[in-house]
């Protein structure tokens, strides 16, 4: 009897294996799957160059004030692309495309050669999924996947579409001093042996994470509660299984001696570069998202990234100023976080501009002291603020059960374009292009970037934003289905408590999510924006060529065209991206044309090319389909900006945002217009200047992020977040008036050989340095550093006319 029994126990046993091994171990590995073997017409593609070509030779003929001529039609051709590209290879995407956030499933690498060459209606595009979740497969599956795409693309001299190999290394710091942020790693050729055996990710968070093993309570838990559609999350199992087993390289061996089936990494930029050098293949390292406060440290700024060990100007020539995630370029004076004189980290007080989201925990604590003493609800209320900042990215924690709405605004910048949530002003693309490093003996080392946009789009689409639509898809935003699907992924909400709790980083009941403050954040994830370039011909290097001469610009995904010229540069005419020595008043022109308005659906040759159910898989049913009228552009802004002389200079007052402001004519032809800087010294001071074209407002998804109502004062009384769960209608794209936008790369004029004029008294250095170490971004000084003049639009010596462009 014993003996029967003990073998039924055995045999339940066996069978509860079984089933266990069935259920919880099928996990497949992703592929990347195969692009359509059809290629975009060539009556297409001629199409939408010579619709361009003729706007640009209309805009070429119209004169603008008395210095203006008429001139030949540019000859080169502005083609569009996306840089900034994931795939489900990468961790993150992968993870929201999980059924329980309301994810679509697989989004592989052929699925954005597709999008970009069907969907998007691209020239150009980039892969650049995370580096630390590439294990050795997935790497070579992408790099397959890449020239596939290529192949599709037909005659490699005039392509459908250009495909270009790349990866982001994704480095988070923990505080201002370890934080580097993000950059994208292309590289000009695709063969083998012409491209790292092996990405380079970023050691840290993202590492870690990845590295560690989820606890098996919490992958049964997701499996157990979507039982039908189990396969996709044993699947995401077996990719971080993948990543988790593949072993670290060595640290300190030149990259071609290590194995290949390591991952290697690297800490800082400076190794990143050396790693890069290490191999010699022609490489642009780009970076992205600098200001987005989702994961930045408080404080951060880029002065530290301008020392010459971290960084390098022949491959760090670009920064991606737009994306999906918002807008970089705009610098503000307000701090999010503040230091004694001591060093040690305080809050600061709120401005009509900006409210620090620490000062706000401590107003939602004061709000729960009732009938407390004052003194002790004073000292709850200062405990929430150091616990809020002492928390970081995380600091929503700590106060229990508060609610997204009841966080207002804070963080945030209020009278930015499209800005990234939680800004960090130091880290913007102007306050960098205002800084110096003064380090070495001789003139000061600067960024020369220019400027391009992209996606950062994490379903396999490049180049989302040609239509305002399908906010879950187009966009990053995701969440839970319903409440119990929440509570799932989260657990239950924390019950509100009187006093503020510290965050313990120790705790293991947090997934990454639940670290960072992902409910605000669906407020602010957009539409991608593009990448243009002025290239002699639609070829790889040709492309390549216009990105490492600068010769590009940055839309917010709308197809504007843009030119922006010195017209007395020591050679003639120089474009955009150009360093120029300039002997006399510099004169500019701009000549801009809106995109396209789009029909509804997709063109002819999309729907002849891609199988009904994979266009709507793919495109949601909608496509770049332009039609033949373009939107106005209502003016054109320009930024001066003056970089530091001197060390500790404040940098407020060498940004003048907009410098100069003129209007175009009410026509939806284009616009051109000119104009000079009187108060250019030849010789002097350096000048760095770009140009907004501003399109007339349309519908954007999350246009107005938070949709705060706000009173006399400028204080947010009401926010209505745009969430990605249950709390939104699916169908609600929050579509709210943009003025879309185009941003040139800079022309930056640098002392040349005519005698330099006395400089007028510079401000007094601010107040001590934050410990990163940066310099401080400073509020405007008493005196204007040398040669500025006010702040604010300019009328002076600027004219506009309109093309007759169609």
């Amino acid at each position: 009897m014993i003996r029967k029994l003990l073998f039924g126990l055995l045999a339940l046993a066996a069978v509860v294996a079984a089933l266990f091994v069935a259920i919880f171990r099928g996990g497949k590995g992703e592929t990347a799957g195969n692009a359509t073997a059809v290629r975009v017409p060539a009556e297409v593609l001629s199409a939408r160059s010579g619709a361009d070509k003729a706007t640009a030779s209309k805009l070429a003929s119209s004169g603008a004030g008395a210095t203006a001529a008429p001139e030949a039609a540019p000859s080169k051709q502005i083609l569009f692309g996306d840089l900034h590209v994931h795939t489900t290879f990468s961790a993150d995407a992968f993870q929201r495309s999980l059924p329980l956030l309301q994810g679509e499933g697989a989004h592989p690498p052929a699925d954005a050669c597709d999008f970009a060459r069907f969907c998007s209606g691209l020239d150009f595009w980039s892969i650049t999924d995370h580096a630390e979740g590439l294990s050795p497969r997935l790497w070579k599956e992408t790099k397959d996947s890449i020239r596939q795409c290529n192949a599709l693309a037909g005659d490699p001299k005039n392509p459908d579409a250009v495909a270009f190999l790349g990866w982001e290394w994704t480095q988070v710091g923990t505080t201002p001093d370890n934080h580097y942020g993000h950059k994208n790693v292309i590289f000009r050729d695709v063969e083998e042996g012409k491209v790292p055996a092996r990405p380079i990710s970023a050691t840290g968070t993202a590492l870690t994470v990845l590295k560690n093993e989820t606890p098996l309570w919490q992958r049964l838990k997701f499996v157990l509660a979507d039982m039908p559609n189990r396969q996709r999350y044993l699947d995401f199992g077996e990719f971080q299984r993948e990543v988790r087993e593949t072993d670290l390289c060595p640290a300190g061996v030149d990259v071609r001696k290590l194995p290949v089936e390591c991952q290697e990494s690297a800490a800082t930029p400076q190794e990143l570069f050396e790693k890069l050098s290490q191999w010699g293949f022609e490489t642009l390292v780009i970076p992205h998202g600098t200001t987005w406060g989702f994961y930045t440290p408080a404080g951060v700024t880029l002065d530290k990234q301008l020392a010459a060990a971290q960084d390098d100007p022949e491959k760090q020539r670009l920064i991606e100023v737009y994306s999906g995630h918002g807008n970089s370029e705009e610098f503000r004076p307000f701090k999010e976080i503040a230091f004694d004189e001591k060093g040690a980290a305080v809050c600061p007080a709120p401005t009509r501009d900006y409210l620090p989201c620490c000062w706000q925990a401590g107003e939602l604590v004061r709000e729960r002291c009732g009938d407390i003493p004052r003194e002790e609800c004073e000292r709850r209320v200062e405990a929430a603020r150091r616990n809020h900042l002492a928390a970081g990215p995380a600091g929503y924690i700590t106060v229990p059960g508060a609610r997204p709405e009841e966080w207002k605004d804070c963080g945030q910048c209020k009278d930015c374009f499209l800005p990234t949530f939680q800004l960090r002003p130091g880290d913007s693309v102007q306050y960098g292009l205002a800084i110096g490093n003064f380090d070495q003996p001789g003139p000061p080392r600067r960024f020369r970037w220019g400027m391009i946009g992209s996606s950062d789009n994490h379903s396999a689409r490049p180049g989302t934003g040609y239509k305002e639509y399908d906010r879950h898809q187009m966009t990053e935003v995701t969440g839970a289905p319903t409440q119990a699907a929440h509570e799932r992924l989260a657990g239950k909400d924390p019950p509100r408590t009187p006093e503020s709790v510290p965050f313990d980083p120790t705790r293991r009941d947090l997934q990454f999510f639940q670290l960072v403050d992902f409910e605000r954040q669906a407020s602010f994830f957009l539409t991608g924006g593009l990448v243009a370039v002025h290239s002699e011909g639609r070829d790889r290097d040709s492309i390549w060529n216009s990105l490492e001469r600068r010769e590009v610009y940055a839309t917010s995904g709308d197809r504007i065209l843009l030119w922006f010229d010195l017209l007395n540069g020591p050679d003639g005419r120089a474009p955009m991206g150009s360093e120029a020595k300039v002997g006399e008043t510099p004169r500019f022109r701009v000549r801009a044309a809106g995109s396209f308005e789009q029909k509804p659906g997709c063109p002819d040759f999309t729907r002849q090319s891609l199988p009904a159910d994979r266009l709507e898989y793919l495109c949601r049913g909608e496509c770049y389909n332009p039609s033949d009228l373009r939107r106005r552009i209502s003016r054109i802004e320009v930024v001066r900006i003056r970089p530091q002389v001197k060390k500790g200079e404040p940098v407020a007052p060498l940004i003048q945002d907009p410098w100069k402001k003129i209007d175009c004519p009410d026509d939806p032809s284009g616009c051109v217009v000119e104009f000079e800087d009187p108060d250019f010294v030849p010789g002097s001071r350096e000048v760095t200047y770009y140009v907004r074209a501003i399109q007339e407002p349309t519908p954007a998804v999350n246009g107005k992020a938070l949709r705060c109502d706000y009173d006399e004062n400028g204080n947010c009384v009401k926010a209505r977040p745009c969430f990605g769960d249950y709390r939104t209608a699916w169908d609600d794209d929050c579509l709210s008036p943009v003025e879309e936008r185009a941003w040139s790369s800079p022309i930056f004029l640098v002392p040349g050989s005519a005698p330099a004029a006395p400089s007028a008294p510079t401000a007094p250095s601010q107040p001590s340095s934050p410990p990163s170490g940066g310099g401080d971004p400073g509020l405007a000084p008493a005196a204007a550093p040398a040669g500025a003049t006010p702040p604010g639009p300019s009328e002076a010596r600027a004219s506009a006319t309109v093309g007759s462009a169609g």
